[in-house]
Order: structure tokens, then C-alpha cells, then sequence
């Protein structure tokens, strides 16, 4: 049942991400980047070996429908290979349930806050910069992470609580 769940969530947040959300440039700015999610939703206990499989195909699926050549799957694969030393890092001493995964519900608002906002942001700095690939524009670029980092953590707390309310 899980390994359905999470196949439906995969393919779902990439149509979503490459039929609606790549159109969605708010003031030539702000590019939201919610196929994170994905990456961010999987229990504690996902081998990293598997991880790092679901980041790459997770990256790839975005790159092939936006014509973006490996942008997507380098971000993804980093946000996969950092993961597991952030939750170390930044949960309390007591550990969770391994079943379990990262949620306002289970793990508080601010701990969830944290967590998202180190690793969207990880994802959003490599993905502007590795598409620029230059200096030149290093603020502009900058500014355009930010902004979205923002947008995404904003959508991401919104499907939190629409889709995982306490029960």
C-alpha cells in the first residue's frame, strides 16, 4: 500500500510540476518548484540507496518534460544525499517511528519548517546557479532562489495541512 501511495505522489507531483507549475513564472521571478514534496514525504527509514534512486528519476521525470538536461536530477540527488544527515542533525534525541515520515502532524511546525526550508533551499540554490552558471548574474539569481525557496515552502505547508490534518 505504501509503494503505491508513493508511486501515485511521484507521478502526480511531476504532471503537476511539468504540466502547471513550470508555466507559472510570477513576476519573472518566482518559479515554485513543488515536486520536492515528493522527496521531502518519505519515511524515515528509506534506504538510501533508495533515496537517491527515487531523487535521480524524481529529477529526470522534471528534466525530460522541461527540457532542462540533468538541472532538475543534480538538485533532487543533493536534496537525497543531505537528507539523512539533516534529520540526524536536527531531530531530538528520542527517534521516530522509522514507518513514519516528516510531517507538521508528527513532528511540529517548527521542526518541519527547518527541515523543508534547509532542503528546498539546498535544491532551489543549485538548481538557479547550475541554470545560470555564471557570476555575473550572481544577485539576480540569488534574489530569484529566494523568492521562489519562499513560494515553494509556502505551497508545501499549504499541502501539508490540506492533505495530513490531525485525525
Amino acid at each position: 500500500m505504501l509503494i503505491l501511495k508513493n508511486t501515485v505522489r511521484f507521478v502526480f507531483l511531476i504532471l503537476l510540476q511539468v504540466l502547471i507549475l513550470n508555466r507559472i513564472h510570477f513576476l519573472g521571478y518566482i518559479n515554485p518548484y513543488l515536486y520536492i514534496y515528493f522527496l521531502l514525504m518519505l519515511p524515515f527509514a528509506t534506504p538510501r540507496w533508495l533515496l537517491l534512486i527515487l531523487a535521480f528519476f524524481l529529477g529526470l521525470g522534471v528534466d525530460i518534460f522541461s527540457n532542462t538536461p540533468g538541472m532538475h536530477a543534480a538538485a533532487s540527488l543533493a536534496v537525497a544525499f543531505i537528507r539523512p544527515y539533516l534529520i540526524k542533525r536536527i531531530s531530538p534525541a528520542e527517534e521516530f517511528d522509522p514507518r513514519a515520515r516528516p510531517s507538521i502532524v508528527i513532528n511540529g511546525l517548527r521542526w518541519f519548517i527547518t527541515y523543508s526550508l534547509i532542503l528546498i533551499t539546498i535544491h532551489h540554490l543549485l538548481l538557479f546557479y547550475i541554470e545560470i552558471f555564471r557570476f555575473s548574474e550572481f544577485f539576480q539569481t540569488f534574489f530569484r532562489a529566494v523568492l521562489s525557496i519562499v513560494f515553494t515552502m509556502i505551497l508545501i505547508l499549504i499541502s501539508e495541512h490540506l492533505l495530513y490534518r490531525k485525525k
